[in-house]
């Protein structure tokens, strides 16, 4: 942990208990790009959820948290894009990977930031601070200006709000222990109640495309189970030419001769080391063990592949 402020994140853990609590909080879903900031009393520092520094991404946020911040602080949030009304991982991949300013503003994408957490404030620690607590502070911390905003949350009934995301068509609600301290890694004193089923997935390998397709005809998707490779079957749409071609690029730099899926895969095609992590949509799971109408929305360069376990 060499960079000042840096805190690995609290991570929810996925449920199917829809419930309501007085003893939690219920916040939206949010689909975008975790990220954690810091400021140490010069130019704050914003990290993705794998250390990755981020700040040449957005600089509107890493501006914005100098002007409505305080000198010192350490703070939880996502940062996301807009599509309509919903947040779009689809739409934040335009400028996901941009670190030059005249790029990054003729996309034309508008990003937000939303802090949900204060882990610490002109030198005081408060990530063992109830939650609650640490939600009146963050409050307090910032001057919540766009792009920085506040991440509301309701109390108690996260049954009716659940029902309330899902009509709106949010991603879901993320449920939290309203007096849990806050620590790194993954807990169940934060829950993951989904509306739509996604999740990441590790590229093992791709076939050719077909016809006047360029780049690749599909990839052939895994998930780890212990150090297993297990194979969840392939995703041939949700890509335009752009990402059929630059991601057909990375995949030949990962070419290896053997398959690095436990089990045989019925797919004639090409292996790559599994290092490519992306973000999957899918309808359910076949009783086979394989994706239901997958479909492609987006590269995740904040998860390392050995993290990716079936969601269940």
């Amino acid at each position: 942990m060499s960079d000042p402020g840096w805190r690995p994140p609290m991570l929810a853990t996925l449920t199917g208990d829809r419930f309501s609590d007085e003893n939690w909080i219920f916040e939206r879903k949010l689909d975008g790009v975790r990220a954690v900031c810091a400021r140490d009393g010069g130019t704050p520092r914003l990290w993705s959820r794998n250390h990755k520094p981020i700040e040449a991404s957005y600089p509107e946020i890493v501006d914005a948290l100098a002007a409505h911040g305080g000198p010192r602080f350490i703070a939880d949030g996502e940062i996301v894009a807009f599509e309509g009304e919903q947040t779009s991982f689809a739409r934040l991949q335009q400028r996901i990977h941009l670190t030059e300013p005249t790029r990054i503003e003729a996309t034309g994408v508008r990003v937000y930031y939303y802090l949900f957490d204060l882990l610490a404030f002109d030198g005081h620690d408060a990530s063992r601070l109830p939650l609650r607590e640490r939600k009146r502070l963050l409050r307090d911390a910032f001057e919540f200006t766009d792009p920085l905003r506040l991440a509301e949350h309701r109390n108690g009934d996260g049954a009716a709000y659940y029902r309330k995301a899902c009509a709106s068509g949010w991603e879901g609600v993320i449920a939290k222990r309203a007096d849990s301290p806050y620590h790194g890694g993954r807990s169940r004193d934060w829950l993951k109640f989904k509306c739509v089923a996604d999740q990441e997935f590790v590229v093992g390998g791709f076939t050719d495309p077909a016809g006047s397709r360029v780049g690749f005809g599909a990839l052939l998707l895994g998930y780890y189970e212990g150090d297993r490779l297990r194979y969840a079957g392939k995703v041939g749409t949700g890509y335009d030419v752009s990402t059929l071609r630059s991601l057909r690029a990375r995949l030949e730099d990962l070419r290896q001769d053997d398959p690095p899926f436990a089990e045989p895969v019925p797919e004639r095609g090409y292996w790559v080391r599994p290092e490519l992590v992306i973000q999957v949509g899918f309808t359910e799971w076949t009783e086979e063990g394989r994706l239901r109408h997958p479909r492609y929305t987006g590269l995740r360069e904040d998860k390392r592949a050995a993290e990716v376990v079936r969601e269940a």
